[in-house]
This record gives structure tokens, C-alpha cells and sequence, in this order.
């Protein structure tokens, strides 16, 4: 047959990419059930429905239908049935629980609550389902039930807490997040915890089904010390609720052991020390003795995170063997997200997924013979493999993409380590232009990742790609600062960005200015949040570059002081106090005080809804720039957030990546 002529990936293919998430494997092991969205290009609106797919035929099929969301699919103990949350019926009213038989047949609704869900799982008979939910606010049900005040909208916004918005989100409501139980049988939703301060998460049921644990920061006031979450137990019907005594620090996802001696869960230990690892934890469930890091003398970071813009992967919580005495986990190292497995009696680690993508979502069957779980890579976006645990060897059973990305030819990737500019190793990426010719001199593009505490890495980006198509070399690396490179890596610009970062960034623009295939004079540079700030801060600090953007940037400390939904806790970061007691810290951290110095032509790129990084400081940017007569302009987006870039509306979304390669073509 004749080969098929390839093209290059546009802008427009975001609308065609399809995503998975909540991989789950069957108890027998025979079936796993997932999510996947897809975007309706009319409506622009983002939709989800549940797939299936039998291991033995590796052929999936979708299992719901219709225009709705539908995600967190969760098999029961018995396999019979799938618990999973949708907004069927209203999409524009919450979801609620559904469960559907395995067998086939129409799902139907098993909450009617006014409110979100969290997460959620059965109580391991079957019987219950144990969620976390917050309730609306009585003030918005209100104005719902009368039309006239509804279509007025909010007449004021009353808080007395610090942290009243959350960006992704909007403004929070007044009601906190609390632990419901739902009884099968009879129908009845039954709230366990209630307190109009604290938030209870992450709850997780005892393999007996009589204890619950979750993490609640019950502290005197939460807002102002909030590394203080604790792990607290209560019996199934919420009586008899007691702390287990950890150390202090951010805690998240519980887990008992098999055996109800121990509970698992991930944190970190100290406050306001951000770079610091997050570890694997056990404590014993009745508290009679110290909790214990079981990760500590490795340095690794436990977390699956590496920057993409094709989704999520999926946080699981500490997955316990069936004997009590292996935990499995993922980490970041080196770009890549690697499952892991701690054995408690000598406490030697495995790997059971190594370097070279990203690993997501992972399930066990019953007899842990399989396990099904989300894979990763720089080529593709993810898919759900299969592993046999005896042999550990692996199969695809999707292909989700599989005929977009065929029609399309990407770059070569290379990956490169060198030496920064204290002799540290400093690791990075070069995604070349399709069709790469040798003799060519090209432009390129150095992409600075957000943050600054994640990766870049070893998953799909379709920005790089995007950008290598317009005949640039993209080129990014994990400066100090990030994670997947142990503590002091992560901690060597704590309360000093623009320092050991800048300086790996320059040495890393240093070895690829000397490549032979690229023209020093025709360098770019771009980055959005973390990697916004550092793109203000390099042009206010150096000429070398011939164009930047800088996305939903940090420009001035001190304004971000109050502005950001994270507010007063950036000071923590800083290692400073609020910016009237530290002011010139606050300033000479700000790459606003250095923008005198800019003339590189730079495009400015703002949501109008970012509560993480205030519209205001691209706006200083912006302004700052014309007085000083370099070339500028502003791109701001109407009702997205911070994540535009990953999560926004998909025309906002290609809008953006267009400006960003106009701007670089009319500048180099």
C-alpha cells in the first residue's frame, strides 16, 4: 500500500484530541472501565463518557452515551455494578452519583444533592458509598428559586476568611467539605462531619468497613497555618472521631492496610518549606506508634507530575498489597513519573515502571494478578496498558489518537544532560522541526515551565509541537528550582528566584546556541506563571533573546502579596514577611524593578479570570513596556483562568497559540 503523506500538527487538532482518565480494572481482572472527553467543536463545550474495554479482546467500546460529563468510574466489590459521577439528565445542573450494571442497562441516580462531589468508593460489601461533598451555599439556592433575583445574579460577596477564591474555580462558597455515607438499600444520604470552619477529604474506608480515616487541618485558624492538616479515624457512622498524632506538615489520600493495622498516606514534614519532598508515610492505625517516612533516605519526590497540555494524571493514594506489606506509589525523576514499591519489612524499593514517560492512573484486581493503568509519553499523549504483576509483562489496550497522531509528523526529541553553571547536572529536551534539515541555521524557542516545583519531561506537549511545525527548534530543561532531581535541587532558589534558576537557564540557552543548526541571533523565550516571571526576569536582565512572550506572568511580589488566591502564602515561599514588614526582599524579588533594562519585543498573555496570577501583573508588564517604547502587546482572555493554556476553552485555547507564533515569525 502506498505510505500515507504525513502533515504537520496544527493548532485546530486540539479540537480532535481525546483524553482518558479514572483508569479501573474489574475485580476478576477481565475488564477495565475509563473516561474519556472529547470537545464539541459547535458548542465548544467539553464532554466525557465511560469506555470499556475486555483485556482478552483489547478492543474498546464506549459504554454510555450522550452529551454530559461523565468521569470517576468505580467497579463494586462484586463487579456487578459501576458507581460513577455524572451531570446527565441537567448538564447544567451538579453531578450526582449513578450507578449502571455491568451487564448493561440504564444507569440511574442514587444522590440528589445540591452541592459538588469529591472523591468517592464503596464500603467494601458493597452496601455504602463513602463520598466528600460540599453543600450549596442556602444564600444561592435561594436566589436560584426566585427568577428575577437569579437573573440579577449575586448582589455582593460577603467573606471573613483569607482565602474566599480559588483559581479554577471563582469565588468559594461559605459551606466547607464534609464526609457523607450513602446507604444503598434504603436511599438515605447521611452527613458524618459538620463544622462551618474545617474541611474533612480524602475519606477511606477500613477493609472491615467499620473505620473511616481523612485529613482535616482543624487547627485554631486553618487559613494562616495551612501545612497543618492531621489524620483523624471515626467509626462508619461517625462516632467516635479521634486525631492519630503525625508530624506537622501537608498531609493527603489515607489508606488502611488490608489488615487494619496500618494507614498509609503522603505528606511532607514542616511549614512553609515548599521544596521540601513529599513522602510516603505509614502510622499505625491505632497511633501507638510514630509515623515513619518510608521514602525519606531515597529523595525522591512522590507525586505524578509532569508538565503536559493534554490532561491530568491521576494522583492514586499508597495502593497496599493483599498481605499488608508492599505499598505502591509514583514519583518524579528525571521528566518521567515512575510507579514504585516499598516493601515494609526491609523497606528496599522496586521499580515496577521505570524512566522514559509517565505513569497516571493504576489498578489492581482482586488477586492483584493485573494491573491496569495510564502510560504516557513525549510521542503520545497516554493510553491504558495492562501489566501481569507474576511476569510484569505489558500490553496496550487503547489507542485513543491513534489515527489524529498518525496523520501527523512530529519532530525528533532529543534528550540532553549538561552542566549548569555551579557544575550541578542539569537535564533538558530539544524537539527538532519535521523534516529537519542539517544544513539548515534555525530559529529556536526556549520554552521555562511553571511553578517552578514540577517537571518538564518525558510527556506529550502539543504547544512544543505546535511551534516545531512553524520551523522552530523548542527546546526546555528542568533548572533548579523544579522537582525529579531530589531536595536541594528543589530547594536551591527557595527565597531566591531569579538566582541559581536564571543562571541554569542561561547555561542551558549557552550549549544550545552553540548546536550547529541554530542561529544565536534568531532565540526566543516563553513561559506562562513561573515561567512567566522568569521570561520578565531574563528580559529585564539580558538582550540575548530576539523575541519573548511571557503567559499569565508574576511581575511584582508585592502586589501578588494580597491579589492571588494564594495570597499571603507566596511570602512563605519567599522565606520573608508580609511585604510591609520585608519590603525590599519583596521588591528585589520582583522582575518588575528590573524591566528598565528590557528592549526585547515581548507579547504579553493574560486571563482575565486568573485568581492565581492576577491580570494586574501582566497589566504592569504591558504598561511598563510601551512607556519604555519597546515593542508590545496585550492578549487578554475573557473568563478563563490560569490554565487556559491545559484546561481553557479550546477556539481561546488555538487563538492563544496563534498569537504566540505570529509574534515570534515577525520578530525572528
Amino acid at each position: 500500500m502506498p505510505s500515507i503523506e504525513k502533515r504537520s500538527i496544527k493548532a485546530e487538532d486540539l479540537y480532535r484530541f481525546e483524553l482518558i482518565s479514572d483508569i479501573r480494572i474489574s475485580p476478576d481482572g477481565k475488564h477495565i472501565i475509563y473516561s474519556q472527553q472529547r470537545v464539541d467543536e459547535k458548542s465548544e463545550k467539553k464532554y466525557a463518557n465511560l469506555w470499556l474495554v475486555s483485556i482478552q479482546e483489547g478492543k474498546p467500546k464506549q459504554f454510555t452515551f450522550g452529551n454530559q460529563v461523565e468521569k470517576q468510574p468505580r467497579w463494586s466489590p462484586d463487579g456487578t455494578q459501576i458507581a460513577f459521577l455524572s451531570n446527565r439528565g441537567d448538564v447544567d445542573k451538579p453531578a450526582q452519583i449513578f450507578i449502571i450494571p455491568f451487564s448493561g442497562g440504564e444507569a440511574r441516580p442514587v444522590t440528589d444533592l445540591q452541592g459538588e462531589f469529591g472523591g468517592f468508593s464503596w464500603s467494601p460489601d458493597g452496601t455504602k458509598i463513602l463520598f466528600s461533598f460540599r453543600k450549596k451555599d442556602q444564600e444561592e439556592i435561594e436566589r436560584e428559586k426566585d427568577e428575577k433575583k437569579k437573573e440579577l445574579g449575586v448582589v455582593a460577596r460577603h467573606y471573613k476568611r483569607v482565602f474566599y477564591k480559588y483559581d479554577g474555580y471563582g469565588y468559594l462558597p461559605h459551606e466547607r467539605w464534609h464526609i457523607w455515607v450513602l446507604d444503598l438499600d434504603s436511599g438515605e444520604t447521611t452527613q458524618l462531619t459538620n463544622h462551618e470552619v474545617y474541611d474533612e477529604q480524602n475519606p477511606n474506608w477500613s477493609l472491615d468497613g467499620k473505620q473511616i480515616a481523612f485529613m482535616s487541618n482543624r487547627s485554631d485558624n486553618p487559613d494562616f497555618t495551612p501545612d497543618r492538616t492531621d489524620l483523624f479515624v471515626m467509626e462508619s457512622d461517625g462516632g467516635n472521631l479521634r486525631k492519630i498524632e503525625t508530624p506537622i506538615g501537608e498531609k493527603s489520600l489515607p489508606s488502611y492496610s488490608p489488615d487494619g493495622k496500618w494507614i498509609a498516606y503522603y505528606g511532607s514534614e514542616g511549614e512553609g518549606k515548599w521544596f521540601k519532598n513529599q513522602g510516603l508515610w505509614i502510622v499505625p492505625s491505632d497511633g501507638s506508634q510514630p509515623a515513619k517516612n518510608l521514602t525519606e533516605r531515597y529523595d525522591y519526590h512522590v507525586e505524578p507530575h509532569a508538565i503536559n497540555d493534554l490532561g491530568e494524571p491521576e494522583f492514586m493514594p499508597p495502593t497496599w498489597s493483599k498481605e499488608s506489606d508492599r505499598l505502591y506509589f509514583p514519583i518524579m525523576l528525571h521528566g518521567s513519573v515512575l510507579l514504585k514499591s516499598v516493601d515494609l519489612n526491609v523497606e528496599n524499593l522496586e521499580t515496577i515502571i521505570d524512566e522514559g514517560g509517565v505513569v497516571g492512573s493504576f489498578d489492581f484486581d482482586a488477586k492483584q494478578k493485573r494491573m491496569a493503568y495510564f502510560y504516557a509519553t513525549i510521542k503520545n499523549p497516554g493510553q491504558v496498558f495492562v501489566m501481569e504483576m507474576e511476569s510484569h509483562q505489558t500490553k496496550q489496550v487503547s489507542d485513543v489518537n491513534g489515527a489524529l497522531l498518525g496523520e501527523i509528523e512530529l519532530g525528533e526529541v532529543e534528550t540532553v544532560w549538561i552542566k549548569g553553571s555551579d557544575g550541578n547536572d542539569l537535564q533538558g529536551w530539544i524537539i527538532k522541526p519535521p523534516q529537519f534539515d542539517t544544513k539548515k541555521k534555525y530559529p529556536s524557542i526556549l520554552e521555562i515551565h511553571g511553578g517552578p516545583l514540577t517537571q518538564y519531561g518525558f510527556n506529550f506537549m502539543h504547544e512544543f509541537n505546535f511551534l516545531a511545525a512553524q520551523g522552530y527548534v523548542v527546546h526546555f530543561s528542568n533548572p533548579r528550582g523544579g522537582r525529579g532531581y531530589g531536595e536541594a535541587h528543589a530547594g536551591a532558589i527557595h527565597g531566591a528566584w531569579g538566582t541559581a534558576d536564571y543562571a541554569d537557564l542561561m547555561a542551558w540557552t549557552d550549549y544550545i546556541s552553540q548546536l550547529p543548526y541554530i542561529d544565536p541571533n534568531r532565540m526566543g523565550v516563553t513561559g506562562g506563571s513561573y515561567g512567566g516571571y522568569m521570561t520578565v526576569w531574563i528580559i529585564g536582565h539580558t538582550q540575548r533573546f530576539k523575541a519573548a512572550v511571557t503567559q499569565r506572568c508574576v511581575s511584582n511580589m508585592v502586589s501578588m502579596w494580597g491579589s492571588s488566591d494564594m495570597n499571603w502564602v507566596f511570602q512563605q515561599e519567599m522565606e520573608a514577611g508580609a511585604p510591609f514588614e520585608d519590603p525590599e526582599k519583596f521588591w528585589k524579588m520582583s522582575p518588575i524593578k528590573y524591566i528598565g533594562n528590557a528592549k526585547t519585543p515581548t507579547l504579553v498573555i493574560h486571563s482575565e479570570n486568573d485568581h492565581r496570577c492576577p491580570i494586574e501583573q501582566g497589566e504592569q508588564v504591558f504598561v511598563a513596556l510601551k512607556r519604555l517604547n519597546v515593542p508590545t502587546e496585550f492578549v487578554r482572555f475573557p473568563g478563563e483562568f490560569h490554565g487556559l493554556s491545559r484546561n481553557g476553552r479550546t477556539d481561546r485555547r488555538i487563538v492563544r497559540l496563534n498569537h504566540i507564533a505570529r509574534w515570534f515569525n515577525e520578530y525572528m
